[in-house]
């Protein structure tokens, strides 16, 4: 999905979310070329701690927002979904107790960045376009987001 397409009412949500969608890849991808067991350490954190703003900002405010919208049309894509994230959760769990030197740190890595990978294409191959069908309007849900990830941020660097 190219955010040049994507309707007014929902860009910038979409926009925003696309956005974390490039990053998290983009750290697996990083990952997965990276030689040096610090850096790989170091990026598999980063990822998890990014998948964790984006998980929270969803699940508090993007999820109950479309599922109040329309219950009907999101509820069981927005089920599976939390299913989903709970599942990530318990790997980056797993992830931020290790270190480069367990032997099953890089299968946990890889398999978190392929369920991610998956997530990322249904959200963004059935989810996105629903909303868009739909016409759903995203503007205030998206300002709220980005408030929200502004504040989780920080939050995440003062601990």
């Amino acid at each position: 999905m190219n955010k040049a397409d994507i309707p007014l009412a929902q860009r910038d949500a979409l926009a925003l979310m696309l956005d974390d969608h490039r990053k998290v890849k983009q750290l697996f991808k990083d990952f997965g070329k990276a030689a040096d067991p610090e850096i790989r350490e170091s990026i598999a954190h980063e990822a998890c701690l990014t998948l964790t703003v984006i998980a929270q900002i969803e699940e508090e405010l993007f999820y109950p927002f479309l599922r109040s919208q329309n219950p009907v049309a999101f509820g069981r894509l927005l089920d599976k979904a939390i299913v989903e994230h709970g599942c990530a959760r318990n790997l980056i769990a797993q992830i931020q107790g290790m270190t480069t030197d367990d032997p099953l740190f890089t299968a946990r890595v890889t398999v978190l960045g392929e369920y991610i990978s998956h997530h990322i294409e249904e959200e963004e191959g059935e989810l996105f376009p629903k909303l868009i069908v739909l016409n759903v309007d995203l503007r205030n849900i998206a300002k709220q987001m980005l408030q929200r990830k502004e504040e989780i941020t920080v939050e995440a660097h003062l601990v």
